[in-house]
């Protein structure tokens, strides 16, 4: 079987995919975003798009007991979807898996112009992650004052 171009498959595919999500701004002005389980930033562009045009994607998720996920696709499993996904959980302190992320995608040559990305991701579910601290609520004073008169 012979293999098809990346960039071919995003021109017939970027208008007409079930990730497509449409959403209408100001005056005619419309924004394109993607429901794909790898796309970083879910924006419908080539560079992004995860699977649907390039064979190799990034994800980050929050995973269980803070940890976060790091999963890469393998290039050479594109035909097996249960083995397609190299799954890596991270539970270090956020400069570490900062670093690794920084490691695995850019400067490992995977995925070098999603670096930046892979990173805003992170830092996203990172701060996702984390429990707000449980103590007694502060009193908002001004709402006392005015309930009174």
């Amino acid at each position: 079987m012979a293999t098809v171009p990346g960039q071919l498959i995003w021109e017939i595919v970027k208008k007409n995919s079930c990730f497509l999500v449409k959403e209408f701004g100001n005056g005619t002005a419309s924004v394109q975003f993607s429901k794909e389980s790898n796309n970083l930033y879910n924006v419908n562009s080539y560079k992004h798009s995860a699977g649907l045009a390039n064979r190799k994607t990034v994800t980050i998720e929050g995973g269980k007991d803070n940890a976060v996920v790091l999963a890469t696709t393998k290039t050479k499993k594109q035909n097996k979807p249960g083995s397609l996904l190299h799954k890596s959980i991270m539970k270090k302190e956020f400069r570490d898996m900062a670093k690794a992320v920084s490691n695995q995608v850019g400067d490992n040559y995977y995925r070098p112009d999603l670096k930046n990305a892979a990173l805003a991701r992170l830092s996203a579910v990172h701060r996702s992650l984390k429990v707000a601290k449980s103590g007694v609520k502060k009193r908002n004073r001004q709402s006392a004052k005015i309930s009174r008169k």
